[in-house]
């Protein structure tokens, strides 16, 4: 069962030490260095009795700001960059998000030195992170207390929190390990080193902040090389970039895929892969044993078979029956929000399906969440009014551009009815790559054998929204996919049309 834990109960004079920070109780404070914590949180609104509240100065908000609440809350005791004039035991530390990192660091250690078992995994690619992290969740949740992040929690904040509530009594951590430079990895797997470690993908998410494809593949590679002892390594071998970490690994490689021999002759993989008329996919998984096992996912999109089979082969790993995991992956019908989320939408007169991955986006999800929005509804007599609702995607370097009008133009070519590109009118660059969506859409109507589909170039979310309604009343049976990074405002446009 995935499980809220508790950290490893720690008296505030260890966690001074932990940290090397001086511990501070203002006169009047019941607490004393022998005060018991339990917890940890960097929101003032979700600390409780015996907490660790830790003040992060962030470019927006300052959680220094929020000590004294934290105190009304009976925290224990706030982890702070300066002493705060608040009624509450302080730690001070010079840097505060690296005392986190360290606190978890500790953690973790606290917990590994009982004599009961406790296995990390540790997950990272360019794409299919989070829903891999739900799939595993499910399966361990399924073996023993587990602990895996909210969301995705995956960065030098995410990961030491996640890792704050793996308590005495947790079997499992899944640990979702995110980067936008080379070193952020290896920083996590320090805190939290993997027993096993999956690499999903690589591909061009962040380029624009690394520099080049070979910097990612090094990032990405941090996390085989930052195994615990004894540690495995699960590889796509479908991917060349990833399956070449194989030979960084310090221990045994597994891999699976569906078209590489090394998955197909003795790794986790895929055949006779299809999906239904709402585009939830079925293959037959074969396991290392031999095993053939149908498998039905409770979730959409046909992409998912590659998360399917890299959770399936942590599981079969740790001794679940294939059997087994093909029925919790089919019971998985809700992973984290905005991923491939499917609803029906009322709303101005008009009645539409809503496809929902609107949580982030880069050129190989965006490819995924179009495939998933054409195999809406294939094989019906009556085919859906597809509408691909497409924002812009970030840190793509140099060659954003062109990137944002080849996801235009696979979104004509692919058939989709209807483009709506979202830009913002408060952001010039946001609203150039949306138009620049469009124009790859446009460039689709020429050739020899031209797409037609309707083309909007819309400037925020209202825009969006009023477009998709006008759509949705035109043509009947209509399915709209919403897909773009956090930024461009489609994950708040899902939440209007939910509420």
């Amino acid at each position: 069962m995935a499980v809220e834990s508790t950290m490893m109960p720690m008296t505030l004079s260890e966690i001074a030490e932990t940290v090397g920070g001086g511990l501070v109780i203002p006169e009047g404070v019941a607490a004393t260095p022998q005060t018991v914590a339990t917890s940890a949180v960097t929101d003032s609104r979700e600390v409780g009795e015996a907490g660790v509240f830790v003040a992060i100065a962030g470019e927006r908000v300052d959680g220094h700001d929020f000590v004294g609440r934290a105190a009304q809350s009976g925290a224990a005791v706030a982890l702070v960059a300066h002493q705060v004039d608040a009624p509450m035991a302080q730690i001070v530390v010079p840097d505060t998000v690296a005392a986190l990192g360290t606190l978890a660091q500790h953690n973790i250690e606290r917990r590994r030195a009982l004599d009961t078992p406790f296995t990390i995994v540790g997950i990272t690619g360019s794409v299919g992170k989070t829903t891999t992290k739900d799939m595993l969740a499910a399966l361990l949740g399924s073996m023993g207390e587990t602990v895996a992040p909210v969301g995705s929690f995956n960065n030098e904040i995410g990961l030491p929190l996640t890792a704050l509530k793996v308590g005495p009594d947790t079997r499992y951590l899944v640990a979702e390990m995110g980067a936008n430079h080379v070193g952020e990895i290896a920083r996590l797997t320090t805190i939290a080193p993997p027993d096993i470690a999956v690499v999903l993908k690589v591909g061009v998410a962040h380029l624009g902040e690394f520099g080049s494809v070979e910097r990612i593949v090094e990032a990405k590679s941090e996390i085989v090389r930052g195994l615990a002892d004894g540690g495995v390594a699960i590889l796509n071998a479908d991917d060349e970039r990833v399956a070449s970490m194989s030979a960084q690994a310090p221990g045994e490689v597994l891999w699976f895929g569906v078209q590489d021999e090394r998955a197909l002759a003795s790794g986790c993989s895929a055949r006779d892969i299809g999906t239904d008329a709402l585009d939830r996919p079925r293959f037959t998984l074969s396991t290392p044993d031999g095993a053939a096992t149908a498998v039905r996912l409770g979730i959409c999109g046909r992409h998912n078979v590659m998360n399917a089979l890299a959770a399936a082969s942590v599981a079969f790993r740790l001794g679940m029956p294939p059997a087994r995991i093909g029925e919790v992956l089919e019971g998985l019908t809700r992973i984290s929000p905005h991923r491939m989320a499917v609803s029906t939408v009322e709303r101005g007169g008009a009645s539409f399906t809503l496809i929902d991955d609107s949580f982030n986006a880069n050129p190989d999800s965006m490819r995924a969440g179009l495939d998933g929005l054409m195999a809406w509804g294939a094989g019906e007599q009556t085919a859906p009014y597809r509408v691909a609702v497409l924002g812009a995607m970030l840190e793509l370097g140099a060659n954003d551009l062109e990137l944002h009008r080849g996801v235009g133009e696979y979104a004509a070519r692919c058939g989709v009815d209807a483009v709506v590109a979202v830009g913002g009118t408060a952001d010039a660059h946001l609203d150039a790559l949306a138009e620049a969506v469009a124009q790859g859409a446009k460039r689709a109507q020429t050739g020899a054998t031209p797409a037609h589909p309707s083309i909007d170039w819309v400037h925020d979310a209202d825009q969006a929204d009023a477009a998709v309604v006008r759509l949705a009343r035109e043509h009947g049976n209509a399915v709209v996919l919403l897909k773009g990074s956090h930024v461009s405002g489609l994950s708040a446009l899902a939440e209007r049309w939910a509420a």
